[in-house]
């Protein structure tokens, strides 16, 4: 597993904290990819579409021998078998997973855009991703004047807490 990516996660509907563990359950279950880092839970204010109630959000490290489309596509399927629809852009979602960074690589197609194209405007996604991945620790310190409504959820105590090792 050569491959590290950083996913950001989310939900807004039913039992959140249960969709964002089972979305960082079935990720470190796949066979090509290992959960290596996760970060604290978020509650966030919705941006966009506003009219929905706020989200749970956090971000994961994972190693991988999966492709970015591969990647990609294992999120997608992920959001699936958790119930995701779309029917209104920035919605409301039981489970959302989106691939902010895969390696040190700028891929830009009509499925994919790494890194994700909105990532540094975004504290819900920065501030996550900070506590992982220290590199990006200024954007979310330069974006946090600039936006409210995001606060400490569920204070993070380690990938155990949402994975089970094999030891």
């Amino acid at each position: 597993m050569n491959n590290i990516a950083y996913i950001a996660l989310g939900s807004n509907i039913g039992d959140k904290e249960t969709y964002l563990r089972q979305a960082v359950t079935m990720l470190h279950q796949h066979d090509a990819v290992k959960v290596t880092k996760v970060s604290s839970i978020y509650e966030t204010d919705p941006v966009g579409y506003e009219d929905q109630d706020e989200f749970l959000n956090m971000a994961v490290e994972i190693k991988t021998s999966l492709n970015p489309f591969e990647l990609l596509e294992l999120t997608q399927h992920i959001e699936n078998e958790l119930g995701r629809t779309r029917e209104v852009r920035w919605g409301p979602r039981t489970a959302d997973l989106d691939i902010l960074l895969f390696n040190r690589e700028n891929i830009e197609t009509e499925q994919l855009i790494v890194p994700h194209p909105r990532m540094y405007e975004r504290l819900f996604v920065l501030a996550p991703l900070a506590e992982i991945f220290p590199q990006v620790e200024k954007e979310a310190k330069n974006a946090e004047p600039n936006q409210e409504g995001v606060r400490v959820w569920k204070q993070k105590s380690g990938v155990d807490e949402f994975v089970h090792s094999e030891s």
